[in-house]
């Protein structure tokens, strides 16, 4: 995965979902190097530069929405064109959207 240093905003908001999700057993932890919301050893979301990837599974409603945002993709760490489908990366321009995803990524890691 390309290292991009977040900024500080990208961050900030990022600590706020691990926040609001922490009494649901939301931990932070790593993934990829990154600093990622885990749930049971599980990764639910990574800071990725000023982007979120969220594990939403590729036919829930949440991933479809995620991927009309502007500027969010099916998150690809090797850069070689081999997405993980079930992930999305989703922009800082976006993190109003942070939030429900986060939600989402709890109940789906959560189901698994």
């Amino acid at each position: 995965m390309e290292k991009q240093e977040p900024s500080a905003a990208a961050v900030s908001a990022f600590e706020g979902l691990g926040a609001e999700l922490a009494a649901a057993g939301v931990v932070m932890g790593k993934m990829f190097g990154a600093n990622s919301l885990m749930l049971n050893k599980k990764a639910l979301a990574c800071l990725n530069g000023d982007k979120v990837v969220f594990k939403l599974g590729r036919d829930t409603a949440e991933h479809a929405r995620a991927l009309e945002l502007p500027g969010a993709v099916l998150f690809d760490p090797s850069g070689m064109k081999r997405p993980f489908k079930d992930w999305v990366e989703v922009p800082f321009s976006s993190n109003e959207e942070w939030p429900a995803f986060a939600e989402a990524a709890l109940q789906f890691v959560a189901g698994e």
